[in-house]
């Protein structure tokens, strides 16, 4: 049996990457040691041009899906309920801003080259939840250091990271590897390379893609 590599594209903005990580990693929990997996998250921003300060999200969706305030609060509450089915709970009121996610891409970035893909799971997912569970202001950078101390990492390395425009030229090459190899939504997750899987899918669709990676 090899190793699956995984990369994760997504961004932390995206309430559609927490539902597919927290069924991929539902997945790879039930597979077990059925399939061993190394997962590389990279960067994909829904918004690159937000600028400091964000946007209300009831406002930014509107404009974005051209639907009225009503549906897209019914379309949050259904987003809800599937993060939670897969162990990502969401804050009960939802999000209320939209905010630029270049920074925190920068540190996921940090993470995996200096410390590992281990500890770039942790931070992306404490990344996820101070946006989506704790809902709170991702421009505070005191908001995503201490992202960065639950998931046990340095966060004075991180606010050097922060002050300064390191990793900014890695993580547009990265970007435009993605956007030029067609990945233009998210999440997509790719399987060793090869096998592409769009969207946040069942956590039985992942489980069968990566046992039929595991064994090509």
């Amino acid at each position: 049996m090899k190793t699956v590599k995984i990369d994760f594209v997504s961004d932390i903005a995206c309430p559609w990457c927490a539902v597919a990580l927290g069924a991929l990693e539902q997945a790879i929990a039930e597979l077990g040691d059925q399939a061993q997996v190394e997962i590389h998250f990279q960067p994909f921003e829904l918004n690159p041009a937000m600028p400091l300060g964000g946007q209300d999200v009831i406002e930014h969706l509107v404009e974005k899906y051209g639907v009225g305030p009503k549906q897209v609060r019914e379309n949050q509450e259904q987003i809800r309920k599937r993060a939670a089915e897969v162990g990502f709970p969401f804050h009960p009121e939802g999000r209320k801003w939209v905010y630029n996610t270049f920074d925190c891409h920068r540190l996921l970035h940090w993470a995996g080259l200096e410390l590992g893909s281990a500890a770039q799971h942790r931070l992306k997912r404490e990344l996820l939840g101070t946006y989506f569970t704790l809902a709170v202001n991702l421009d505070d950078h005191a908001n995503v250091l201490d992202a960065v101390d639950r998931a046990g990492l340095d966060r004075q390395r991180a606010a050097e990271v922060l002050a300064s425009d390191e990793f900014k030229e890695a993580v547009r090459e990265q970007q435009k590897f993605y956007l030029d190899a067609g990945i233009h939504s998210v999440p997509a997750v790719i399987l060793n390379d090869r096998l592409l899987i769009q969207g946040a899918q069942p956590v039985e669709q992942f489980k069968a893609a990566l046992l039929q990676a595991s064994n090509d």
